[in-house]
């Protein structure tokens, strides 16, 4: 028991290890977007080549060296000076560690180094949802709740009271009077609930650089809010002229040309808020990533008619990300920014590459909206 408890003590310093290794490194992992790539179910496979497990290496037998035998100071241990012939050798090189970490570990250390706060729902917009739970014993119910220690207790004491009981031989029969069962209730639950609404411009002007961003982006965002809520999901919406609803791989993968008109995808994301996620009962979380281009003054007047009108108001929070493009003009971000000012629930955010990145998540989450 001893040695379990020492191992559990070295596991624990080993992970805390890890922990400070991934703040230390943290800005790089998310600019190269190394873990995106290395997500699992619930989990990520971080690479740490700085952490090196003590261990004992062993020479070749007959070898001869310096260790504690003949040897000068400052004798070389290395191959007299010649130099290496770079041929192919059959002797195993040193290799990058993977350690899993839980995507909620990574959450919190995020959380530590941008200092984010804690979201706090909407209002007070819950889901009921059903739990059971185990709340007393009782004499009657099916054997699969039959709890053995209460049971075995009592056919103890019956059988001592009654006299049959045997030190020497004792076997101990319960009989049904004997028994007892768990037993259990439903209750309803609050759990607070959300949506993350991507949405993401593909036209021409948004290239394969613009679209790595937004991905990083996006497995952070997810990262973080799938740790504040119970129940979350994720809807991607695509746009150039026109806007539809795709898969998370179609999102991150489709390239189309053509205009760009941003309206049409907040007029979609309305509609899918209308249709499946009702404003009382879900927190919504709409994001939306461009180069800043659109099609012209008139249909950025009708985004902000429906920001005013519908989206807003049914949003914690709206988030623009404008990503660098040589091809966009850049100028949505200035037209969101001129609007809306004054209001909290708008915020915008200039991406200019990879190592903006950490910058603008602070600036979306930094609310605690």
């Amino acid at each position: 028991m001893a040695t379990q408890h020492k191992i559990e003590g070295d596991h624990s310093r080993f992970r805390q290890i890890v922990r400070g290794k991934i703040r230390k490194e943290l800005r790089k992992f998310i600019t190269k977007g190394e873990l995106v790539a290395r997500k699992g179910k619930g989990t990520v496979s971080i690479p740490l080549p700085q952490i090196d497990i003590p261990r004992f290496r062993f020479g070749q037998k007959q070898t001869g060296g310096v260790g504690q035998g003949e040897g000068e100071i400052g004798q070389s241990l290395g191959s007299d000076g010649e130099p290496s012939t770079g041929e192919a050798g059959d002797k195993p090189g040193d290799h990058v560690l993977e350690v899993d970490v839980s995507l909620k570990e990574l959450a919190e250390i995020l959380g530590e180094e941008l200092e984010l706060p804690n979201i706090q729902p909407k209002g007070k917009h819950t889901v009921l949802t059903e739990r059971s739970r185990y709340v007393g014993i009782r004499n009657v119910g099916p054997e699969s709740l039959r709890h053995f220690k209460r049971t075995f207790k009592h056919a103890l004491l019956r059988q001592i009271a009654s006299g049959i009981y045997d030190p020497l031989n004792p076997v101990i029969i319960p009989e049904r009077q004997d028994k007892r069962f768990r037993s259990w209730e439903v209750r309803p639950v609050p759990e607070n609930s959300a949506v993350i609404v991507y949405m993401m411009d593909v036209s021409g002007s948004m290239g394969e650089e613009q679209k790595e961003i937004v991905r990083i982006e996006s497995f952070w965002i997810d990262t973080w809010l799938r740790s504040q809520y119970k129940n979350i999901q994720s809807v991607y919406i695509v746009h150039d002229a026109e806007a539809k609803e795709v898969d998370e791989h179609t999102f991150f993968h489709l390239r189309e040309s053509g205009g760009t008109k941003i309206s049409s995808a907040y007029r979609l994301c309305v509609q899918l808020i209308k249709e499946r996620f009702n404003p009382a009962e879900w927190n919504i979380y709409p994001f939306h990533f461009s180069d800043g281009d659109n099609w012209g003054a008139d249909d950025t007047e009708e985004c902000f008619r429906v920001l005013d009108g519908e989206l807003l108001p049914a949003s914690n929070m709206f988030c623009y990300g404008q990503v660098r493009s040589a091809y966009g003009s850049g100028k949505f971000k200035d037209d969101l920014d001129g609007r809306y000012a004054a209001d909290d629930r708008v915020i915008t955010s200039d991406i200019a590459s990879v190592e903006g990145i950490l910058t603008s998540i602070r600036d979306f989450l930094g609310k605690g909206r």
